[in-house]
């Protein structure tokens, strides 16, 4: 607290741990290096990363939350879990006689603020946030090259910071997806108590946020800070997609300027010189250039061999914070700073926050019953597929991941925008709908793309079609579910055929879709789900000429081809797959029925790749590689995987199941769905590629 001179110093100082995300390794491995510091406990709601980092870090208390760490009998309790939780995480611990330490910001608003500090002034007891960017060594070069006169009287000051965050995975939204302020709060913070640092307290602060539509989930990524300070104008741009990453600051002054970039540790700057300007120019480029080039890879090299730590900021605040416990010394940063910057993103926050609100209440808002509902319906199946229903008047919903412009003056078409992954859309998109055409998932992108558009898209799609009593859905699966590698040329491969075993070596794609189909088929036999599911062979079309076919390895736009070429590939026209879909949907079947959709037409994967490179989006080059040099190339990733204990995307496996299933048995769909290829391969590379 703000004043407060002295504490009762411990012989030793116990340190408790509420939370053990990301940033808390930073805190511990900080505060073991304090000859006068044990950590005695650590807490979270997954009570399994607490066990992990206990583990590691040998703390001998686990918890799932702070009630759980009273008998390790902490002095001290570090809250480094999200913002939302800090003011009631650090109340219950001050009631437990308890200093506080809160990650930044201190809280989500001025008036919990005022609670935490009220709380810690009636127990007597220490309350502190991390306002970590401060104790930064490259940040406490530039305070003191600006205290020693170097910019002569400063003027201005910005701030620019670009950032991501790891991609939502499915499930009820988290705070960074579902609160339109979380970039501002998250990152905003960081600025306003570094321009007041460099040029005293913020008097006025103009907030401008807009949405860039790149990254669909986070609504908010591009933020303008505006702020009339004590002592000159500060700026902040933070920005959720400027690449390279970007961590900088900028300071002017009327003697000089000085630049600290964060990401390289690096201080530079110039100095105003007796002379014509253009020399002065010249000398500091000189100067700046060459302090550039020794000192990146000496801080490269440092970083490498853990002389210079990760997010030293972090480090470097949690220990100022338990040095000034353990002296009897008031904290770094008092609450009352760390309410001062809640309450200046207050308004803004807020004003975002609404936003989010009512973009989602519009998202929500109730819609006409309507037949139909086509997931993924932006993609290139579902794409087509809503053309025919549209042919044939049938009244459209389609779930989308973005807004699609083409389709919003179609009466015919309802557009529900929201993620798969995302359990209250999807059962919104579902309501009021007869039969479900579950197209969407994920092609590309992280981990956690793929269980949130997969994954939890296909479970949320279940969940809704039973609570909504769906007649039928029908679920787009793929032959790469099946056992690729044990296949021999001349094996039928009927939908009995095995699921791939080892789906973990195999790749996400084929990891997730094998899981999505796993959760309809149980849904059917456990809970009464009326679902058909079809797996289609390699789809392909007018508008997918770009897409690599199967046996394929691509590195950009230049394809690996495993082997000769003069394998089969399991092709099957975008219309074609269509009609099964509309057949699937009618038909008289039994629920969880299987149906393969390929060609029976023979088209060898060299045969495609000349077709391929007719057209505008033609690869660059194409590569036939022996099956023994794929081979080689895998056990060599394999080894050089281990060494590096990463693993790389080659294997032995993967090349063993690169090779095209071939000989795949369709007799069930047109038995049963009466489905058969209306347009062909043949007239479908027509139409695609232009082939003869």
């Amino acid at each position: 607290m703000e004043g407060k001179q002295a504490i009762a110093s411990p012989r030793v100082l116990r340190v408790a741990l509420v939370g053990a995300g990301y940033v808390s390794r930073h805190h511990i491995e900080a505060l073991r290096l304090l000859p006068f510091v044990e950590l005695v406990g650590i807490a979270d709601t997954n009570r399994e990363a607490a066990q992990r980092a206990a583990v590691n870090y040998r703390i001998p208390v686990v918890g799932s939350n702070l009630k759980e760490l009273q008998p390790a009998r902490p002095d001290a309790v570090f809250v480094l879990t999200p913002p939302d939780t800090h003011c009631a995480l650090a109340l219950e611990a001050l009631e437990m006689g308890c200093h506080v330490f809160v990650e930044k910001p201190m809280a989500e608003s001025v008036e919990e603020c005022d609670r935490m500090i009220e709380r810690a002034r009636q127990r007597g007891l220490v309350l502190s946030v991390n306002h970590s960017d401060k104790f930064d060594p490259v940040v406490r070069q530039a305070l003191d090259r600006v205290r020693k006169g170097e910019c002569g009287e400063l003027l201005a000051a910005d701030v620019i910071r670009s950032s991501s965050y790891a991609p939502y995975a499915g499930g009820p939204l988290p705070r960074i997806y579902s609160q339109g302020s979380y970039p501002f709060r998250d990152l905003g913070v960081h600025s306003l108590y570094l321009l007041e640092a460099f040029l005293g307290p913020i008097e006025r602060l103009d907030v401008k946020y807009f949405s860039s539509g790149k990254d669909p989930d986070l609504l908010f990524d591009e933020w303008l800070l505006v702020a009339r300070c004590a002592r000159g104008i500060g700026r902040a741009y933070l920005s959720w997609n400027v690449r390279p990453m970007q961590n900088h600051i900028f300071l002017y002054g009327a003697r000089g300027v000085v630049h600290a970039d964060r990401f390289l540790q690096l201080c530079l700057g110039a100095r105003n010189l007796p002379g014509p300007k253009f020399v002065h120019m010249v000398v500091a480029a000189m100067r700046n250039s060459w302090r550039t080039i020794y000192k990146v890879p000496l801080n490269v090299t440092a970083f490498a061999f853990g002389r210079l730590p990760a997010s030293p900021g972090i480090r470097a605040g949690a220990v100022a914070f338990a040095r000034a416990l353990y002296e009897g010394v008031a904290p770094p940063v008092s609450p009352e700073e760390g309410r001062r910057m809640v309450e200046l993103m207050e308004p803004a926050a807020r004003e975002a926050d609404e936003c989010w609100r009512t973009r989602r209440r519009a998202v929500l808002a109730p819609r006409a019953p309507v037949p139909i509902l086509v997931t993924g319906a932006s993609g290139f199946l579902g794409r087509e597929l809503v053309r025919r229903l549209c042919e044939r008047n049938s009244s459209v919903r389609v779930l989308v991941r973005r807004d699609a412009s083409e389709w919003l003056h179609d009466e015919r078409i309802q557009i529900v925008v929201g993620n798969l992954g995302d359990p209250e859309i999807v059962e919104h998109a579902v309501a009021g709908v007869e039969t479900v055409f579950h197209v969407g998932a994920t092609m590309r992108g992280a981990r956690e793309h793929f269980l949130a558009g997969t994954v939890w898209g296909t479970r949320n799609i279940v969940e809704a079609c039973l609570k909504h009593r769906v007649r039928r859905l029908v679920h787009v699966s793929s032959l790469s579910v099946l056992d690729h590698a044990s296949h021999r040329p001349g094996t039928r491969v009927t939908e009995a055929w095995a699921s791939e075993p080892f789906p973990e070596k195999r790749g996400l794609y084929t990891q997730t879709k094998l899981e999505a189909e796993q959760l309809v088929l149980r849904a059917v036999r456990e809970r009464g789900l009326q679902a058909v599911i079809l797996r289609p062979g390699q789809i392909f079309g007018p508008g997918a000429t770009s897409y690599v076919p199967s046996g394929t390895i691509a590195l950009g736009r230049r394809w690996f081809v495993y082997g000769s070429g003069k394998l089969p590939l399991p092709l099957v026209y975008v219309g074609d797959v269509v009609d099964a879909l509309l057949q699937a949907a009618v038909a008289d079947v039994e629920s969880g029925t299987v149906f393969h959709i390929v060609d029976p037409s023979p088209v060898t994967q060299r045969e495609y790749i000349e077709c391929c490179l007719r057209s505008p989006c033609r690869p660059a080059a194409v590569y036939y590689v022996p099956r023994p040099v794929m081979a080689t190339l895998a056990l060599a990733a394999e080894v050089l995987g281990r060494l590096l204990r990463k693993e790389l995307p080659l294997s032995r496996y993967r090349v063993r199941s690169l090779k095209p299933l071939s000989d795949v048995d369709c007799a069930a769909a047109h038995r049963e769905l009466g489905w058969w290829p209306r347009v062909g391969v043949r007239e479908g590379m027509r139409l695609t590629f232009g082939c003869p």
